[in-house]
């Protein structure tokens, strides 16, 4: 919690402010009590109308500067808290952008969700209330004690003899507590993880007609968070009434004392009134810091969640400066391994092969064969076990991410769209593309067809993950997003699976013209999109078991010819 509080420093003027402001208000406060006293005493047990008048106004008065002080600080404290967590918002996702896909599966989206919105927000509520109490709770205790001893010293010894059982009731509160916070959060981490999973799987939930297993799933992990909820709410619920059990015997006992010692002559009734004003003062500074003995808990908990994330390192960091580029547009795979973290065996074993500019390499196999993860490993996405990937004669752990990156066109096999116009989505490629780039670039992705037939044309909005498009329609935006990069190299992660014949056809000839001086790199399924490949790369088990190109494959590759005999006819492979 200390580390995110050090956060706070950019804010320390407006702290000061607070800290001045709530002192001021404490003051106030603390002195309204004496002039109560003062107006008893001296107006209303000796009748005195014009001193009760004069006193009353001073009261108004600085009633009115500590409601004024009171408000300013509020609006401060809420400014520096919010700011405090608009800052950690930020810090946590520009680090979480700097994670590879290796410490995604490491700690999950639905927990970095949590931890981005709930924990911070968490922090936040704490910070703001830190702000009020933790300065005005120890001002209202240490000078209610002062106050009330100056009133009456012997009287306070009920204060001193009542404040241990507060102490010990919240201390012993706050230690049941506290493990339970914890278990809060995790169990807000597993009804997230299913939420999420049911609202971006509801097309298979329905389809299958699994509502009913899906709503006892979610009901399960709902009620595995309240169960832990109520267990920490009973807890806590024992603090407010024992504290008030113990503040009103206090003020009995300070009635019960005090009316013995005004009845001996030793103390004035306006003194008495101002001391049980002043023991209600002390015991509301003991409350507001049980308060924050509850929030500062849970809060430490979704500090130390956050630090977890911030403290985690991506498995692989960029070294050094970019080289130069030495063979513009090639990519060259060496004596690649690939484990995943955990795995009992590599997923891809001894990868060699170079691809050059004007060439189309295809990678194909069964499903499981490792397609997809050789695909990841050109991005980095994740780090090789050992070996070399080279992107324009460059190993790519000698350049930075965002260099290597910077020279790909990257559509990979789930196409996923941005909230924004059609034109938006496809200038995520490019940012500066102008609408001639576009219009090019959907062309040759054959889309400009059902572009044209739209409404609002390229400024039709597309609504979350794509949803008011057809899986095709969405494939050929994510084909346009790369082509309008015009990168060095290309990469289709079975981006054409969702095409029919005709159309992937006239694609796959419009980008023999567009990317004939770029190298590209097909991941599919179907035979007959790999067909005219100049290099065909066929994966079993996370080895090259084949490369050549079709008609080489046909006459020396077995796993080839049994892909190719499952899905063409006699007449196709002939």
């Amino acid at each position: 919690m200390i580390r995110i509080l050090k956060n706070l420093s950019v804010y320390k003027w407006l702290i000061v402010a607070v800290t001045l402001l709530i002192f001021g208000q404490s003051m106030a406060d603390l002195f309204l009590p004496t002039l109560m006293a003062d107006i008893i005493d001296n107006g209303v047990v000796k009748g005195n109308i014009p001193y009760i008048w004069q006193i009353g106004g001073w009261m108004l008065l600085i009633s009115a500067l500590g409601a004024v002080a009171s408000i300013t600080a509020s609006f401060y404290s809420s400014k520096a808290a919010m700011g405090l967590g608009r800052d950690l918002r930020g810090r946590v996702f520009k680090h979480v952008e700097k994670f590879s896909l290796q410490e995604f599966d490491q700690v999950g989206t639905a927990s970095l969700i949590t931890r981005t919105t709930n924990d911070i927000t968490q922090i936040q509520q704490v910070v703001m209330m830190m702000l009020r109490m933790v300065i005005s709770a120890p001002i209202m205790l240490v000078g209610g004690l002062i106050m009330a001893i100056s009133q009456d010293a012997k009287l306070s010894l009920v204060i001193v003899g009542a404040m241990p059982f507060l102490a010990g009731s919240i201390i012993l509160i706050f230690r049941k507590a506290m493990p339970l916070f914890q278990e809060v959060q995790k169990r807000l981490d597993r009804l997230n993880l299913v939420l999420r999973e049911n609202l971006t799987g509801i097309r298979v939930i329905r389809a299958f007609n699994r509502e009913t297993e899906e709503k006892a799933r979610l009901q399960g992990a709902n009620r595995d968070l309240t169960d832990v909820s109520i267990r920490v709410n009973k807890i806590m619920a024992f603090m407010m009434p024992v504290m008030m059990l113990v503040m009103n015997l206090t003020v009995v006992a300070v009635i019960w004392f005090g009316g013995i010692r005004i009845d001996n002559g030793a103390m004035q009734i306006g003194d008495l009134m101002a001391f049980i004003q002043y023991v209600m003062m002390i015991m509301f500074a003991l409350v507001m810091a049980s308060v924050m003995f509850v929030m500062v808990p849970r809060a430490a908990v979704s500090a130390n969640r956050i630090n977890e994330v911030l403290d985690m390192k991506p498995s692989f960091q960029d070294l050094g400066n970019d080289p130069a580029d030495r063979e513009r547009g090639t990519l060259e795979f060496e004596n690649v391994t690939f484990s995943y973290p955990g795995a009992e065996k590599p997923a891809l074993s001894d990868i060699s092969f170079k691809a050059k500019p004007g060439e189309i390499t295809a990678i194909i196999g069964g499903t499981g064969s490792g397609k997809s993860t050789l695909i990841n490993l050109i991005p980095r996405f994740y780090e090789i076990s050992s070996g070399a990937i080279r992107v324009n004669g460059v190993d790519i752990r000698n350049a930075s991410q965002d260099e290597v990156r910077s020279k790909l066109g990257f559509v990979p096999q789930k196409s996923i769209l941005f909230t924004g116009t059609i034109a938006d989505n496809i200038r995520f490629g490019k940012e500066e593309a102008t609408q001639a780039e576009l219009e090019h670039a959907a062309s040759i992705a054959q889309a400009t067809e059902f572009i044209s037939g739209l409404k609002e044309g390229y400024a039709t909005e597309i609504e979350q993950g794509g949803s008011n498009l057809s899986g095709g329609q969405k494939q050929r935006l994510a084909i346009a997003r790369a082509l309008v990069r015009k990168p060095d190299i290309y990469i289709f992660d079975d981006s054409f699976s969702a095409l029919d014949f005709k159309t992937d056809a006239r694609l796959r000839k419009a980008l023999k013209d567009e990317t004939k001086n770029a190298t590209v790199l097909l991941v599919a399924q179907r035979v007959s999109t790999v067909v005219d490949a100049d290099r065909i790369i066929v994966l079993e088990n996370g080895r090259v078991v084949g490369m050549g190109t079709h008609e080489e494959l046909m006459n020396s590759n077995e796993v080839y010819r049994e892909i190719a005999y499952s899905q063409l006819s006699e007449e196709e492979i002939a």
